[in-house]
């Protein structure tokens, strides 16, 4: 049991889960994508928004296992619509083929969750030569955002439906490198710490997710961009860790972690409740707004940080 549950402004805690949340909310007429639905809080997220009538896409890695996942949601909500389609966050040419197949249906958009990510990975590059977690849980994410902005746009001005977009963040975001972004040295070997790395990757999801706010507002767009920390969830995101290190953090997970449930209650609030409504350039925690660190407010390194993924995606 989770200790610290007192109710926030939002009449909800980090005691609540994603079902919680959501009761009572109709989400027919709504199309969702969900990165990295084939486990954890993703599969949890998938399963809830689909209970509520969104129609799901699960944009996974793995399509074996994304159907499976499908299989078992649709056996225990007989009306849920979900599709499954490949996604590798590492690989552009891959986040690319998914937009433009995306894109290219009838499917509207109405709210991306870009949940997917890997956790302190040992040093590696993508095969587009960036280190591995930069790559997967921002550049990706930032790449497939912008690919399908422009389809969020109209379908919130047909639909006269506010679109939402949710960075699945952390408070990671606040144990980083130094300097926050490493930009000068991303994908260097020398120095790397793969917590540290992780943390980086956090702290621009958060980054990403303030400036892509600040620059829909500007536009007057009907879209809001928010970040989120779900919280410690024990799941296979630890896959790369030490074992005895693993196996010491379960046992003592019942005391300080959540559960999946629990996990995947402030993705779903922030993507479905109407409590949020306009709400946008926000960090959510525990189902209500929280401050994060000062890095994760420095609008300058939001600016520099969206000019240096986009040169990468341009590249």
């Amino acid at each position: 049991m989770w200790p610290f549950n007192r109710k926030g402004l939002s009449g909800f805690s980090s005691s609540s889960t994603a079902e919680e949340v959501t009761r009572g909310i109709d989400g027919t007429g709504l199309t969702a994508i969900v990165t990295g639905g084939t486990s954890g809080i993703g599969t949890e997220t998938a399963r809830v928004l689909a209970l509520r009538g969104v129609h799901v896409v699960m944009a996974v890695r793995n399509v074996s296992s994304g159907n499976t996942i499908k299989e078992a949601i649709v056996k225990e909500t007989p009306s849920a619509k979900i599709d499954v389609m490949e996604l590798d966050l590492s690989s552009m040419a891959s986040v690319q083929k998914f937009a433009s197949e995306f894109n290219s249906s009838n499917l509207p958009l109405n709210i991306l969750i870009n949940n997917a990510g890997i956790m302190a990975a040992p040093f590696a590059l993508s095969q587009d030569g960036l280190e591995l977690q930069f790559a997967t849980n921002h550049i990706g994410h930032f790449l497939l955002t912008n690919l399908l902005l422009e389809k969020m746009k109209s379908t919130s001005r047909t639909s006269d439906i506010e679109g939402r977009i949710v960075n699945v963040a952390s408070d990671a975001h606040k144990i980083t490198y130094s300097e926050g972004i490493r930009f000068d040295n991303i994908n260097s070997p020398t120095g790397y710490k793969s917590y540290l790395a992780y943390g980086q990757t956090k702290l621009a999801n958060i980054l990403h997710a303030n400036e892509l706010s600040r620059r829909l507002k500007e536009e007057e767009a009907n879209v809001t961009a928010n970040s989120i920390h779900p919280g410690v969830i024990m799941t296979n995101i630890f896959r790369y860790q030490n074992p005895f290190l693993s196996a010491a953090f379960g046992a003592i997970a019942k005391f300080g972690t959540k559960t999946i449930e629990q996990g995947a209650a402030t993705t779903c609030y922030v993507a479905l409740n109407p409590q949020v409504k306009g709400i946008t350039g926000k960090y959510f925690k525990d189902n209500n707004v929280c401050i994060p660190s000062s890095k994760a407010l420095d609008q300058e390194m939001a600016e520099k940080l969206w000019d240096f993924s986009r040169n990468i995606v341009s590249a």
